[in-house]
């Protein structure tokens, strides 16, 4: 299978991460995107009780297409979700053909050096690299070839919608709605998300 996963903490998804995986799939021999919310992100603050909430959003966000799929590989985990233990997992349970393909932002590549077992991760994935920023430039992440990283820019426009930006909306009591799904709205709403700071 030709697998791609969406790591992410989703806090709370959006039409951005919606536009991204429909990119993938229209655009590179993927059979399959796997969104996969973090239990516990081990570089963000998060808090415990909106850990089922970010799946429940995941799964309303993505119902729509066939080829995307929810897995809750983390969450049965447990623990911090380091992404190293999440492809070894991926490799058990799935008949891979090559490397996983993996959904990331710049922001996120270019600090992938820090990341808990960042010189085996680098073997078990190829990286399919969205811009998160309008000064860029490629030959800025050479060296990452260099060492070994197996990637590739995704040429679609770079698309300013951050979960963050959401969350101090929702605070404000501002509209979302050009942000997040209608699903994912009404669950917000529903559930009186994102009410406090």
């Amino acid at each position: 299978m030709r697998l791609c996963i969406f790591p992410g903490t989703f806090n709370p998804i959006h039409k951005g991460h919606i536009y991204m995986a429909e990119y993938v799939l229209k655009n590179f021999s993927i059979e399959k995107v796997l969104f996969i919310p973090s239990f516990i992100p081990p570089q963000k603050t998060d808090y415990p009780e909106l850990t089922q909430h970010r799946y429940k959003m995941v799964q309303k966000a993505i119902s729509h297409n066939s080829r995307f799929e929810l897995s809750d590989i983390e969450y049965k985990l447990k623990g911090k979700s380091y992404t190293y233990l999440t492809l070894l997992e991926l490799y058990r349970i799935f008949d891979i053909e090559g490397k996983v393909n993996f959904i990331i932002g710049t922001d996120a590549f270019e600090n992938l050096d820090s990341w808990y077992e960042s010189e085996k991760l680098r073997k078990l994935a190829h990286f399919i690299v969205f811009v998160r920023k309008n000064d860029f430039n490629p030959k800025y992440y050479d060296n990452m070839k260099s060492e070994g990283y197996s990637f590739s820019f995704a040429e679609m426009q770079f698309n300013d919608i951050s979960s963050t930006d959401i969350r101090k909306k929702v605070l404000k009591g501002e509209s979302i709605s050009s942000f997040v799904p209608e699903e994912v709205e009404r669950y917000i709403i529903e559930n009186e998300l994102y009410k406090n700071k």
